[in-house]
C-alpha cells in the first residue's frame, strides 16, 4: 500500500503470538514507520494474510508495499525495505571513534 507516493510497511499480528512480540519489539528500536494490524480485529487483514500464507493465518506477516514476507527476521524485513521502499529505509548508523573498531552488533 502507498500513501502520498510513499510505500508503507504493514505488520500483521495477533495477540499471544510470540513471533509477533519479538518482531514488534525489534521494530520498536528501529527508525522505520510501520502500521500494525491485528488480524483478529480486522477480517480483511486476516484474508490478506491468508492470501500469501497458503491459506493460513501465519503471523507475523509483513507487507512492504505489495511485497509480502511471512514470519520474517528483522534482517529480512530491513532488506526488503531497502529494496522495495528505499525512501523509508532507516539509515545505517555511522561508526566513529572507538565504535568503528568494535564488532558491529547483530541486527537480527
Amino acid at each position: 500500500m502507498t500513501t502520498d507516493n510513499t510505500t508503507t510497511v504493514d505488520v500483521y499480528w495477533r495477540p499471544g503470538c510470540p513471533f509477533c512480540m519479538v518482531l514488534r519489539a525489534k521494530l520498536a528500536r528501529v527508525d522505520l514507520p510501520v502500521r500494525e494490524i491485528n488480524i483478529w480485529e480486522d477480517p480483511d487483514a486476516a484474508a490478506r494474510v491468508r492470501s500469501v500464507a497458503g491459506g493460513n493465518e501465519t503471523v507475523p506477516t509483513v507487507f512492504v508495499g505489495e511485497h509480502a514476507l511471512v514470519n520474517p527476521s528483522l534482517k529480512e524485513l530491513l532488506s526488503a525495505v531497502r529494496t522495495y521502499a528505499p525512501e523509508i529505509a532507516p539509515q545505517e548508523p555511522e561508526h566513529t571513534g572507538l565504535r568503528r573498531l568494535l564488532p558491529r552488533p547483530r541486527r537480527d
